[in-house]
């Protein structure tokens, strides 16, 4: 509980140094690394030819993940017209939010340090009620809009330029234990966008790319390149007054 406390508080803080104008940055650097040096003890597995990570390789990924995030909140801007102005985006939106911790954890899960970055998106998860594994591969300018009830599993493979609604389901066909090390979730391809409620299950599908997945969509296999992808249902309307 205390690792997934502090993974949290380290969560926040690094959030806070990036976007909070009240923060000092070099104070909260030299928290964070403290902070670091504490979970990375109570995590790190002591095994050999796995030594565990220092704060300075973190470190250096930080100019990195702060232009990648600009990207994802400039994507969002340009394309939400409720946006009024990056700060709100910072502020206000739960997608932002998600994709920020996403790229932090993902930062963990590169230096294979384990349970950190599961402890990260889960806390995004359960603030925004957006779950995205940090094992996924997520290009650049990714725009979640409203985000409730997303899930994005460990093997999906995003490329740059998407943009997913609520409801959206990027998952696996079986989730047999065997299967553990294996590709079971979707590769989505540039510049696709995917509205609410879209499910997309299995790891040999593949959205190509220019296309667009219609809300309630159910797909199991793979769509060429500047698709257009519907869900038909009928709609019928009664009148409530006998004649």
């Amino acid at each position: 509980m205390t690792l997934k406390e502090e993974s949290q508080r380290f969560t926040k803080l690094l959030y806070k140094a990036f976007y909070d104008c009240d923060t000092d940055a070099d104070l909260a650097l030299q928290e964070l690394e403290t902070l670091f040096v504490t979970i990375r003890n109570m995590a790190c597995p002591q095994i050999k030819n796995l030594p565990c990570k220092r704060w300075d390789d973190f470190k250096s990924n930080i100019p990195d993940l702060y232009a990648s995030l600009k990207k994802d909140a400039e994507a969002i801007y340009n394309n939400d017209p409720a946006a009024q102005s990056i700060e709100e985006i910072y502020l206000a939106y739960p997608g932002f939010f998600a994709i920020s911790i996403y790229r932090m954890a993902r930062v963990f899960y590169k230096l294979n340090l384990p349970l950190i970055p599961r402890l990260m998106t889960e806390y995004a998860h359960r603030i925004t009620g957006i779950d995205i594994h940090p094992g996924a591969t997520i290009g650049a300018s990714f725009f979640i809009d409203h985000g409730t009830g997303v899930v994005i599993g460990e093997t999906t493979e995003i490329h740059n330029n998407v943009k997913v609604y609520q409801g959206v389901t990027l998952g696996a066909l079986t989730v047999k234990k065997q299967h553990q090390n294996t590709k079971r979730h979707p590769t989505i391809e540039q510049n696709v966008t995917i509205y609410a409620n879209a499910t997309i299950l299995g790891g040999d599908t593949i959205i190509g790319k220019n296309s667009v997945i219609g809300g309630n969509t159910w797909l199991t296999e793979s769509v060429p390149e500047n698709s257009i992808v519907t869900h038909n249902h009928q709609v019928e309307i009664f009148s409530k007054i006998k004649k």
